[in-house]
């Protein structure tokens, strides 16, 4: 485990300009750099390096980060990897604290989960090295050392508790909430995967947070997951998305298959663009992600029954999300073949001339339908008129939607005004109508301002008087927690410190999206105007508070300090009212 401290001194020794810079050419822009994406494709420049906040930010795919997430996301590393390699660039020896296991008797901590899958991971790794079998395993599955040591692949031995050499206190409450040990009746505990190919799944931001474990031989489970903890859901996460984000942007698609092995298969024979579910079906959630990732997805299925059934589920689960200008495909297989004996068996060259037969999402739904009734008659084509309306008010893509309705009206001999006034749908508006209003951008809230404020110049920290806030939200925790970083760490004086200690919390999603916002705000956010304004609304809604609190209470109960109190609030608030009409009347203050 990187101490945190290191990580802030690192970041306070490098410059993000510098280190983009190893990477991609950067020009000049009034005060920050620009270049062209290197996460998504684009001809002009929207991918902006800031040296003031220490920060990039994509306006074209929102992609942004710190120095150490430029490192990770361009070269496909972990957190660890890539702290190491810009310690390396710095000149900078990385220490590591030792593990020690967590000692709260309730829920274990996130941080302390990540730790622990961290040593798991390294113990699965180390075990591999001395397995002449399970080497052997993998070289009669066609791949070398380069590719096991990219996935993290590792085995877990034989045996009830092997995991007690990596963590002495086997009876520690983090073992069993991360998945990797089960507790029995009496309380006995056993390793949960025994005798297993292990494949470290990985989130988006490099941790690992659960396993996928694969027996050598025979066996049931044929593949055996972590289960579902604090730090993995099955429906959320796809595996090798974290290697394959470099390769999937080269290539411009993102293939989805089935199996661990089909990823690590396809990776060792040059197509690193693939990325499997995690035992279970395509789930909105991964199609989300998907397309987030990339604007052509192709879901790849055996040619069995089964796979025909698991692709139906998977464009169910994608007629939502479809996009105009996002294209989506279905590859089936031959029968009894999987990617992983395709590509071992015919190479890189004829796999890609498969995927080039993927059936488009439009092509794949009519084929279905209609092959589910008899066209030729009318009650099948009434029935494929029934069968179609629930997928097809799904899809909220303006064009996609009008090209199918205009081609199963075609298909059910019916014309498309016909078909829309069968499914209710209401028609486009003629031209020459008024366009809606677009509705105005809400104002920015006072925690908020505050919030992107002390992330702008965190030195203001210290003006913020923390008994106006509560906590009662999500942006007021994260207000006050940030205003405690600040103030104990004064020599913080932009973003990125502030990012990277709050990496892997329930805080950091929050932190990124602020920081996009500041971007896109640009010198249009008066930083030191909108932290006084901020404040003044703070000020202004407590008074209010206690004003409504004592006006509340029974004036028989009240003390002379508390109606003291109130007519100082109430006279305050006059003085305030009248000050801002003065200000705001022709020829008054400014």
């Amino acid at each position: 485990m990187i101490p945190k401290d290191f990580i802030q001194q690192l970041l306070n020794r490098l410059d993000i300009v510098d280190v983009v810079e190893r990477y991609l050419p950067l020009k000049k822009a009034g005060a920050n750099y620009a270049a062209c994406c290197p996460f998504h494709n684009e001809k002009s420049p929207s991918f902006t390096v800031s040296p003031a906040k220490q920060f990039y930010h994509c306006f074209g795919c929102g992609a942004h980060g710190t120095a150490i997430s430029f490192v990770m996301e361009y070269g496909g590393l972990s957190f660890v990897e890539a702290v190491k390699e810009l310690a390396q660039i710095a000149g900078m020896a990385v220490p590591e604290e030792k593990f020690t296991a967590p000692a709260q008797p309730g829920a274990v901590a996130i941080e302390d989960l990540r730790e622990i899958m961290q040593r798991a991971t390294q113990f699965y790794r180390d075990e591999l090295k001395r397995s002449e079998t399970a080497i052997a395993y993998l070289k009669g599955r066609g791949l070398s050392g380069e590719i096991a040591a990219r996935f993290g692949i590792g085995y877990a031995p034989p045996g009830w508790q092997n995991l007690a050499a990596a963590f002495p206190d086997y009876q520690a409450k983090g073992l069993v909430d991360a998945g990797l040990v089960i507790e029995g009746e009496g309380g006995k505990r056993y390793d949960r995967f025994r005798d297993r190919i292990m494949f470290p799944i990985v989130n988006t931001r490099g941790f690992v947070i659960g396993f996928g474990g694969r027996v050598l031989g025979q066996g049931e489970p044929k593949y055996l997951n972590s289960p579902e903890t604090s730090l993995f859901e099955k429906g959320q996460e796809l595996y090798g998305m974290f290697q394959a984000r470099k390769a999937l942007r080269e290539a411009g698609r993102v293939l989805v298959v089935e199996g661990y092995m089909d990823v690590v298969a396809l990776a060792q024979h040059g197509v690193g663009y693939a990325v499997a579910t995690l035992g279970t079906a395509t789930t909105p959630v991964h199609v989300q992600k998907l397309l987030r990732q990339s604007d052509n997805v192709i879901f790849c299925f055996d040619g069995d029954e089964a796979g025909r059934r698991a692709a139906w589920r998977a464009l169910e689960n994608s007629l939502s999300l479809a996009a105009d200008g996002k294209n989506m495909a279905f590859l089936f297989l031959p029968q009894g073949e999987d990617p992983d004996s395709f590509i071992r068996q015919h190479g890189k060259e004829a796999f890609e001339a498969m995927l080039q037969q993927a059936l488009p999402l439009s092509q794949f739904l009519l084929r279905e339908l209609t092959g589910r009734v008899d066209m030729q008659i009318q009650e099948g084509r009434s029935t494929f008129l029934q069968n179609a309306r629930p997928l097809l008010l799904q899809i909220a893509a303006p064009a996609l939607s009008l090209l199918l309705r205009k081609r199963i009206a075609e298909l059910a001999g019916v014309s498309q005004a016909e078909l829309e006034e069968l499914y209710q749908i209401r028609r486009v508006a003629k031209k020459g109508s008024a366009p809606p209003r677009s509705p105005r951008k809400a104002a920015l809230l006072p925690v908020r301002k505050l919030l992107l404020c002390v992330l702008s110049q965190p030195g203001l920290a210290g003006g913020v008087d923390r008994a106006l806030l509560e906590g009662r939200d999500a942006e007021e925790d994260t207000l006050l927690a940030l205003l405690e970083f600040a103030a104990s760490n004064p020599q913080v004086t932009h973003a990125a410190p502030i990012l990277e200690h709050f990496r892997g919390t329930a805080r950091e999603a929050l932190l990124q999206q602020a920081v996009g916002e500041i971007f896109h705000l640009g010198d249009a956010f008066d930083v030191p105007g909108e932290f006084e304004g901020a404040l003044a609304q703070l000020r202004e809604a407590e008074r209010n508070r206690k004003i409504d609190e004592l006006r509340n209470k029974n004036p028989a109960e009240m003390t002379g300090e508390e109606k003291r109190q109130l007519l100082e609030a109430v006279r305050s608030k006059k003085i305030d009212v009248l000050r801002s009409r003065s200000e705001n009347e022709p020829g008054g203050e400014a």
